[in-house]
């Protein structure tokens, strides 16, 4: 993980609203927001240049233009450990260690309380949303289907505005949204939540380390530590957190005879094998 990085996940939980906005943009535009002007990474967060400088300041640099330069080869070092992963013959087993720990640490995050809080509202919603960003909408997908084996009145949230428009029609005050949004956070996502709290929904949030900017409206937030794999931010957590949700999820509904049905129509809806 870069050093920056890692250090902005560190220090985000005491940082002044000002400097978390600051400190999303770096994280959500890495390292490209860092290699403007002070100024400009100001009004890009919407603060001033001295919040700004505060949040430098907290970083340990002294100064703008060593952050600059620490972002600058951090940068170039990532890029030469891509080059490194990806060439002929890289040996995986770092990144496969880095994924087990990550994994392990994904799935003590997720505490027995914060579960029990998460099965109950999966369990006595009137309907349940699922969405998520261009990639973690895989994992809402997947609770989606899941759980819509287990309880009636399931929908995944896709498609465009006017699709995600006809959906927000239908949410109610009894109702829960579960949004999956990570780094480079969606915009999209946002507003579907935003529009269904509006209406009296419920949010529950799955995020990262620093929180996503819908994580100070959501009711039960869930949050995943940052870790990767090699190049790219692996899907495996959010799946592993998924499936912990279901599972305490069904322990707390009656599923068979539903489950039992689920099978008979889907046998009947088959078509008839050839002779």
């Amino acid at each position: 993980m870069e050093p920056v990085v890692s250090r902005l996940e560190e220090i985000y939980p005491r940082l002044s609203p000002g400097e978390r906005a600051v400190a999303r943009l770096l994280l959500d535009d890495y390292p490209f927001a860092a290699l403007g002007s002070l100024r400009s990474l100001a009004e890009r967060a919407g603060v001033s240049a001295p919040t700004a400088s505060r949040l430098v300041d907290r970083l340990g640099y002294q100064g703008f233009a060593q952050f600059q330069a620490a972002v600058r080869t951090a940068a170039q070092e990532d890029r030469s450990r891509l080059r490194a992963f990806t060439a002929e013959g890289a040996d995986p087993r770092s990144a496969a260690a880095d994924l087990h720990s990550g994994l392990v640490e994904t799935i003590t995050a997720v505490n027995a309380p914060l579960l029990d809080a998460a099965a109950d509202a999966l369990v006595s919603a009137g309907t349940v949303w699922t969405l998520g960003g261009p990639l973690s909408e895989l994992a809402a997908d997947y609770l989606g289907r899941q759980l819509g084996a287990l309880r009636p009145a399931v929908r995944f949230v896709t498609g465009p505005a006017a699709e995600r428009a006809r959906s927000l029609l239908e949410v109610t005050s009894a109702d829960l949204v579960v949004a999956y949004d990570f780094r480079r956070y969606s915009a999209e996502t946002a507003a579907f939540v935003r529009a269904a709290l509006a209406r009296g929904a419920r949010l529950l949030l799955v995020t990262d380390a620093w929180g996503s900017p819908l994580a100070g409206q959501a009711q039960i937030l869930v949050p995943l530590p940052r870790e990767a794999a090699g190049p790219i931010a692996p899907l495996t957590h959010e799946i592993a957190v998924t499936e912990l949700l279901l599972v305490a999820a069904a322990s707390r509904l009656q599923a068979s005879q539903r489950l039992d049905e689920l099978d008979v129509l889907t046998r009947s809806l088959q078509p008839p094998e050839k002779s």
